[in-house]
């Protein structure tokens, strides 16, 4: 980096000043939490002033619901848009991709208030997360198969909770559960060959 492309004080100047913005924020909230991450350490850490920040975003709850809308805008992807995975797979594929702490369970958890952007995009998300397992246990022929992706989501979400509160790993044996579930909830298909008189 040039000097000419520092501030008064050595720091970048806007050029990607957003994404370090946006890129330690994700970082603080995850390693210490929403609360205990301050705007002075969040400039800090991402290089920018205090007047920079405000410039992309109108306060701390704008940068929350952003860091969020970012994390997983088209919910979990890498799983369920693979078309070489049957929809059994992705169902189970689900439980081996995951974070030490859900994110937007840390922020519904930090952030008491219902109608706060970060909540409300965490609903939403969750909402999006359960439809994405409903819409494949039903192309795997589950029987309920909104009974199954409410159960799967909500494994899931325990499976995060647990892993955090414990300091242990929980997700290899919330897949073992998911694995009955699903088993339960899609009929066995029928032998090759078997008569369908």
């Amino acid at each position: 980096m040039t000097e000419s492309e520092k501030g008064p004080r050595g720091l970048r100047r806007g050029r990607g000043a957003r994404e370090r913005i946006l890129s330690a924020s994700q970082q603080l909230f995850r390693d210490q939490g929403i609360n205990s991450t301050g705007m002075d350490q969040l400039c800090t850490v991402a290089e920018v002033s205090k007047r920079t920040l405000y410039q992309h975003f109108a306060g701390k709850d704008e940068l929350i619901a952003e860091c969020l809308r970012r994390f997983d805008p088209d919910v979990l992807p890498e799983v369920f848009d693979r078309t070489d995975l049957t929809p059994r797979e992705r169902l189970l594929g689900a439980f081996d991709v995951h974070s030490p702490l859900c994110p937007f369970i840390a922020a519904a958890v930090e952030i008491p208030d219902p109608g706060h952007p970060a909540r409300v995009h965490a609903r939403d998300y969750k909402k999006a997360f359960a439809a994405r397992l409903t819409e494949t246990a039903r192309e795997a022929g589950a029987a309920d198969p909104e009974q199954l992706g409410e159960q799967l989501a909500l494994l899931l979400d325990g499976a995060s909770a647990r892993s955090r509160v414990l300091n242990a790993e929980a997700f290899t044996t919330a897949a073992a559960i998911a694995a009955v579930l699903v088993d339960n909830a899609i009929p066995a298909a029928a032998p090759a060959g078997a008569s369908r008189g």
